[in-house]
C-alpha cells in the first residue's frame, strides 16, 4: 500500500521529472506479454477489429517497461469498454461518455500512473462529446484511445455521429441525415497537443503510434478505425488494400506523398489556399507541402485533417498530425497546492486537506 509519505513523494517527483515515461515508475524487471493478459474470456464477435487492438496493446505494454501496478486502464460504454477486463492492470469500466471525466481525477491525484481511456465513436462524440473535448483542451495527462466503427455496436447497429449521411441503420430506416464527425478535426479544434489516427489491421502501424502517444506529456488521441463485421462490416476495405491510394501516411519533416507509385501528393492551392491531392508528376515533388506535426500552429494540421473524405472514406490521412508541448493540466493544479510560496508556506488549500491529523498506514 502507497503510504501517505510516499504518495507525496510521488506528487514532488512528478512536478520536478522530465517530459515522458520517467515519471511514471518502470519496472526493474523485464515483463513479457503473458503478465499483461487477464485470466478473463475475451467475448467480442468472431472478426471483430477490437482483437487486433487488444492483441497489439498487450505486446506493446511490457515493451514500455511499465509497471502493471502502475497503469489504469479506464473504458465507458461500448463494444470497445470491455477492453479493461482483458489486461492484468488496473482497470475501470465505468459510465457512458464519462471515462474522460474519471481519467482526470486518477492523473490528477496520482502522478504515478500512467492512465489510459478506451472509448468508442459513440461513447466519446455523442454523450461524452462534452467530456472529451475538455479533457484535451486542459492537456490532462492521459492516453485516448477512440475506437471508430462508425456505428454502435453493443446497442445492435445505430447509427453513430461518425456514420456517414444516408447510413440505414435501425435508428435511421431512411437513412440518417446527420453530418458525421471527423474526430481528428475535432481533437484539433480542441488543440489537443497530439492527435493522431491509424487502422487496426496495421499492427506495426497502431504501435509506432500509441508507443508515441503514451510518450507524450499531456492529452493524447489517438483515433483507431476499426471494422464491425456484424453491423458494419467492410467499412474500411478501401483502406486496408496495400498501397491503396486511399490512404495518406503523414512522416514528420517529410513531403506528403503516397500511392502504389508514390505517384500522389499533398500540395496548396493557391487561389483558394486549402489543400489538394495532387499527381507529383504535374506539380513537382518541391511544390507539395512537408508534413510538420510539431508546428505549435495547428492550422495546417487541420487542413491536412480535411483531407478525410468523411462520407465514402475514398481518402484518410493516417499518422501523428501534431505533437507539441504545453503545460500540463495536472502538474499545473498539483503545483498550486504543493509548492510553498514566497514565505515557504503551502497553500490554504492543501492545508485545508491535509488538517492536523494525518497518520501513515
Amino acid at each position: 500500500m502507497t503510504t501517505t509519505t510516499e504518495h507525496q513523494a510521488a506528487i514532488e517527483d512528478a512536478a520536478a521529472a522530465p517530459q515522458g515515461l520517467t515519471r511514471v515508475p518502470l519496472s526493474l524487471t523485464p515483463l513479457n506479454r503473458k503478465e499483461f493478459i487477464s485470466d478473463q474470456e475475451v467475448r467480442w464477435c468472431p472478426g471483430c477489429g477490437d482483437y487486433a487492438v487488444l492483441a497489439a496493446f498487450q505486446s506493446l505494454m511490457p515493451q514500455l517497461g511499465l509497471k502493471r501496478e502502475n497503469t489504469v486502464i479506464v473504458s465507458g460504454i461500448g463494444c470497445s469498454s470491455r477492453f479493461p477486463y482483458y489486461l492484468d492492470t488496473y482497470g475501470m469500466h465505468s459510465i457512458h461518455g464519462r471515462a474522460p471525466s474519471i481519467a482526470t481525477g486518477l492523473a490528477m491525484t496520482r502522478p504515478d500512473l500512467a492512465v489510459w481511456v478506451v472509448t468508442g465513436d459513440g461513447d466519446a462524440l455523442s454523450i461524452g462529446g462534452n467530456h472529451l473535448i475538455h479533457a484535451l483542451r486542459r492537456n490532462v495527462n492521459i492516453t485516448i484511445m477512440l475506437f471508430n466503427n462508425r456505428i454502435y455496436g453493443l446497442t445492435k447497429g445505430q447509427y453513430s455521429p461518425t456514420s456517414e449521411e444516408g447510413k440505414v441503420t435501425k435508428s435511421s430506416p431512411n437513412g440518417s441525415i446527420d453530418h458525421p464527425f471527423n474526430p481528428v478535426a475535432l481533437a484539433l479544434g480542441a488543440e489537443a497537443t497530439f492527435v493522431a489516427r491509424t487502422v487496426d489491421s496495421d499492427r506495426k502501424h497502431l504501435t509506432e503510434v500509441l508507443t508515441a502517444a503514451v510518450n507524450h506529456r499531456g492529452a493524447s488521441l489517438v483515433e483507431i478505425y476499426q471494422n464491425c463485421p456484424i453491423f458494419n462490416d467492410g467499412a474500411f476495405d478501401g483502406l486496408k488494400e496495400q498501397n491503396s491510394p486511399a490512404l495518406i501516411p503523414l512522416r514528420d519533416g517529410e513531403p506528403i506523398i503516397f500511392g502504389a507509385q508514390q505517384h500522389l501528393g499533398v500540395a496548396r492551392d493557391h487561389r483558394t489556399g486549402s489543400l489538394e491531392v495532387v499527381t507529383v508528376a504535374d506539380v513537382g515533388e518541391e511544390n507539395l507541402i512537408v508534413h510538420d506535426a510539431r508546428s505549435e500552429d495547428a492550422a495546417q494540421a487541420l487542413a491536412i485533417a480535411q483531407l478525410t473524405d468523411s462520407q465514402a472514406l475514398s481518402s484518410a490521412p493516417i499518422g501523428i498530425f501534431r505533437d507539441v508541448d504545453r503545460p500540463v493540466y495536472d502538474d499545473e493544479a498539483r503545483a498550486q497546492v504543493t509548492v510553498p510560496d514566497a514565505n515557504n508556506r503551502i497553500s490554504e488549500l492543501q492545508r485545508l486537506v491535509t488538517g492536523h491529523d494525518t497518520w501513515t498506514v
